[in-house]
C-alpha cells in the first residue's frame, strides 16, 4: 500500500491549528516527525509518522 503524505495545511486542519503551527512544532518539539522532501519545493509529512507521534503523545499522557 502506498504511503499517504500530508501538507502543513492538512496537519493544521487535523489538529485545528494554523497551517504554520506544524513548522513551529518542528522547532519546539523534538518528538514531532520531520517532513520529507518529495521534490524541491514540495515537503510533506508521512501520515504513518504523524499517527505514531499521536500515539506516543497519548501514551505519555
Amino acid at each position: 500500500m502506498p504511503a499517504t503524505y500530508l501538507t502543513d495545511r492538512q496537519i493544521g486542519a487535523r489538529y485545528g491549528v494554523h497551517h504554520l503551527t506544524p513548522r513551529r512544532w518542528l522547532k519546539t518539539d523534538p518528538t514531532f516527525p520531520k517532513p520529507i522532501r518529495l521534490t524541491p519545493g514540495c515537503t510533506r509529512w508521512k501520515l504513518s509518522d504523524i499517527e505514531a507521534w499521536e500515539e506516543a503523545k497519548a501514551n505519555a499522557a
